[in-house]
């Protein structure tokens, strides 16, 4: 038996250890003339037992006592309080915080001590037993046997609970309701056994594609639902839910059987469809049910105009996967130009998309390449076939001219982005002075390691690093200062219109200017009209885009027309 006495009075623990030496042959015991110093004894080694001084200097036995129960809740080890005084409520506190027998030191004698300690092991045996029953009961009315899941009752308060603290942030909470297609069958074809297989396979399947803190439950039988709390926008409980038929369309191996399961999912937002939990758990049921309706396997939003929304995303999603394969999509290019004289001396790769007849812009397709992935795959195919175009004109035309490539946030955190790039400079012998790789303000906002890391990957190489949309976001300028950036691109919306006023004016000689006293190249977009020209003179700009120049162009136009 390992003891640990805490008592300031020598003379008390010298006692303490004859008399339990006298029942106690065998034991190691341990001494702390303070609670600080005992705590620590606590920390170091494993103890049966702590013989414990109520009346000590700086902190009593008391505090001990709550530190002990609190901080080491999973240690097996009975406390025993002692003091010379007789007072009944200081016994009873003792015993209230969490001591498991109280011996007044006067009556301290080998035998009592002995039955002291005896005491308080039974005790806290009872207590640790008692505890470990609570547990199971716990266990049993908030979890689900099989998965370990929350159950319904677990997951009904706890919905209730997020709902609640929503209430009091500016975020939504959706709630998804889960239903696996032609589960009935596998219980008919295979047995209940093989059907308590699939459900935990799938459970655990699905936990791969959610956070720690979004709630899992299991409602009964093959229904689940799922609590995702803090949301932005409605758009991250779509994600979550194509990424969960997506893995389910993996077979599943259960013994010699390979068995293939989808889900029907309904999705109810807090606050957009209601603001109380009983409601929203009625929409997300009712959204489910319309899932099951057209087809099985599908997401359905309660609300109407939000499902034709993401239903759209989705098919958009599903367009761009199959067309990244088939090569519909080209690169056009719109010329940089010089306004003094009229030559051009690069191009903007922009991509195009060509699908059923029509010529997309980005603008109808990035936000969705980018919420789904895409654009990882999408932006290596540009800056690839970019690269290879500029090597091509260059090479025929004899003269050097720069490709501006745009990159979007998510590209930045390709670990392989700049020896992907770097490759293909080397593919294809261009110097990498003549590129510009253009970042949005948007992309600069994420400063995580691997953002920045990329971009002076980029610039150690020699590319150009361009500020693309200039003056459009509340902080561009710092952006100047804190990355290495070469070139700046003045923002369209920027240019005066047909009455242009003093102060756009102003503002727009203002912005020129400082952007030449730090050296920066200047790129002015959104040329349209002669009097645009004129401001690219007066401002001493020499390099400009525009539809007063040239609208982009595919390949072959530019062919034709510039390399005449």
């Amino acid at each position: 038996m390992n003891v640990l006495v805490v008592d300031d009075d020598s003379i008390d623990r010298a006692h303490i250890k004859r008399s339990l030496q006298a029942h106690h042959r065998g034991c190691s015991t341990m001494e702390a003339p303070t609670v600080d110093e005992g705590l620590h004894l606590v920390r170091q080694n494993q103890f049966d037992v702590v013989l414990l001084d109520y009346k000590m200097p700086k902190r009593d036995g008391i505090e001990m006592v709550l530190e002990l129960r609190n901080e080491f809740k999973d240690t097996y080890m009975a406390i025993v309080m002692m003091s010379t005084s007789e007072d009944e409520d200081l016994a009873m506190d003792c015993l209230r915080a969490g001591a498991h027998d109280f011996l007044l030191k006067m009556d301290i004698t080998p035998a009592r001590l002995h039955r002291s300690i005896l005491f308080a092991q039974t005790r806290f045996e009872l207590e640790r037993k008692l505890f470990q029953s609570y547990q199971k009961v716990k266990q049993l009315a908030e979890r689900d046997p099989l998965t370990g899941l929350a159950n319904r009752y677990l997951f009904d308060e706890s919905l209730k609970m997020a709902v609640a603290n929503n209430r009091r942030h500016n975020s939504k909470v959706a709630l998804l309701l889960i239903d696996l297609d032609n589960f009935k069958y596998v219980n008919d074809n295979h047995g209940h056994d093989v059907g308590d297989l699939l459900l935990m396979a799938l459970t655990e399947r699905i936990r791969k594609y959610l956070r720690d803190n979004e709630l899992f439950a299991r409602l009964g039988g093959d229904e689940f639902a799922i609590t995702l709390a803090n949301l932005e926008h409605p758009s991250h409980a779509n994600r979550v839910a194509r990424r969960i038929l997506t893995a389910l369309k993996q077979p599943f191996i259960i013994g010699n059987h390979s068995i293939v399961t989808g889900a029907s999912i309904g999705i109810a937002i807090c606050p957009d469809n209601c603001d109380r939990a009983e409601e929203l758990f009625k929409f997300a049921d009712i959204a489910m049910y319309r899932a099951k309706k057209q087809g099985r396997n599908q997401v359905c939003f309660f609300e109407g105009e939000m499902q034709i929304q993401f239903s759209q995303r989705y098919q958009t999603e599903i367009q761009l996967r199959q067309s990244l394969e088939e090569g519909l999509f080209e690169l056009y290019y719109q010329p940089v130009v010089n306004p003094h004289d009229g030559h051009f001396s690069g191009f903007e790769a922009l991509i195009r998309w060509n699908y059923e007849g029509a010529v997309r812009s980005p603008a109808e397709f990035i936000p969705v390449a980018e919420e789904s992935g895409l654009i990882l795959e999408m932006g290596r195919w540009v800056i690839e076939h970019a690269l290879a175009q500029l090597a091509r004109w260059n090479d025929r035309h004899g003269h050097p001219l720069r490709m501006a490539i745009n990159l979007s946030a998510m590209q930045l955190k390709d670990v392989g982005l700049t020896s992907f790039i770097q490759r293909h400079l080397e593919v294809h012998n261009i110097d990498p002075y003549l590129v510009d790789f253009e970042l949005t303000e948007t992309a600069l906002l994420d400063e995580c390691s691997q953002n920045v890391q990329t971009i002076q990957n980029l610039a150690d190489m020699g590319c150009h690093i361009a500020l693309d949309d200039f003056g459009t976001g509340y902080s561009s300028i710092s952006y100047l200062r804190k990355f290495p950036i070469d070139v700046v691109k003045v923002d369209k919306s920027l240019m005066p219109g047909k009455d242009q006023s003093h102060k756009e004016l102003s503002l727009l000689r203002g912005l020129i200017s400082m952007i030449q006293s730090l050296e920066l190249d200047i790129v002015i977009e959104g040329i349209e009209t002669e009097e645009h020209e004129c401001l690219c003179k007066e401002f001493n700009v020499d390099r400009a885009q525009g539809f007063y120049y040239y609208r982009p162009l595919p390949a072959r136009d530019i062919e034709s027309r510039l390399f005449r």
